[in-house]
């Protein structure tokens, strides 16, 4: 179906569907400041054609969804948090594989301990157990270097600025053993700028309260979980995705050889057999 803006919570957020609504439903959530279009349409088909109802959405003050002027954000990390389950309420679905990237991985953590009732099973790539704990790997020197030395912002309303800055910090955080594919990070980028309302509003997602870390409560999660993650990620090193699904019973871990906080392309034949395996019928 074409993108859809529903009401959820009080505010407008844009959702868009893959598949078949009679098919097991899988709700996709991305990470900080990113809007949906970092699920590839490609990936979400792919998903779709092994059978699956494929949900993605855009976080508010990302792409089409609801904007707040750019640093003075109206909600709170909870509010992240609930505007799933508020999306699922919209579609009429009762539960739903949760699949979630980064800060959208640290979402469905939160959505496996306090609403394990609308998951079905659980998913986190490149998403760490713990952000900053001591006994977990930091970021890649170059990285942290980068991070560093990095120039101001762009100006959000400069189009190629914005588009080059943001092919930049794709490489950024790419893996180093697989070639980066910059044609198709451009054109992400340019996708990514001509959908959403207000670039400058995404770096509100960097100011919000609340979304302390829940390692201390992992062990709770009894959901078919699986974790995934790049075996170069430079952001979350492999550890983190090790930790992860140690610190959680009975989950599978499936890592992406070469990828770095990301999902290329190379990877996603590991990736999608991995996702429909695990939201397989049991």
């Amino acid at each position: 179906m074409p993108e859809q803006i529903l009401p959820v919570r009080g505010v407008d957020l844009c959702v868009e569907t893959f598949g078949e609504p009679a098919a097991p439903p899988i709700l996709l959530i991305m990470g900080a400041t990113a809007s949906m279009d970092w699920w590839l349409t490609d990936f979400c088909h792919r998903l779709a054609e092994g059978g699956r109802y494929v949900v993605r959405y855009d976080h508010r003050d990302t792409g089409r969804s609801a904007h707040d002027p750019a640093g003075a954000p109206t909600y709170q990390s909870s509010d992240l948090v609930a505007d799933p389950m508020g999306i699922l309420d919209a579609l009429g679905t009762a539960k739903a594989h949760v699949v979630g990237f980064s800060m959208g991985g640290a979402i469905a953590q939160q959505l496996a301990l306090d609403h394990a009732d609308r998951l079905t099973s659980v998913t986190f790539m490149s998403t760490t157990a713990g952000p900053g704990d001591a006994d977990l790997p930091p970021m890649s020197p170059e990285l942290k270097a980068s991070f560093a030395e990095a120039a101001a912002p762009p100006d959000w309303t400069d189009r190629s600025a914005v588009i080059e800055s943001v092919v930049r910090d794709q490489q950024l955080v790419a893996g180093q053993s697989l070639p980066f594919d910059e044609p198709a990070a451009r054109a992400l980028a340019v996708q990514v700028f001509d959908r959403t309302k207000n670039m400058a509003a995404g770096q509100n997602h960097w100011m919000l309260e609340g979304g302390a870390s829940q390692r201390h409560r992992l062990a709770e999660i009894s959901l078919p979980t699986l974790v995934m993650h790049g075996t170069e990620d430079p952001l979350f090193p492999y550890g983190h995705g090790v930790a992860l699904a140690r610190e959680i019973r009975a989950a599978r871990l499936v890592p992406l050889e070469g990828a770095g906080h990301e999902l290329p392309r190379p990877c996603w034949d590991v990736a999608i057999e991995a996702i429909l395996a695990h939201t397989a019928v049991r």
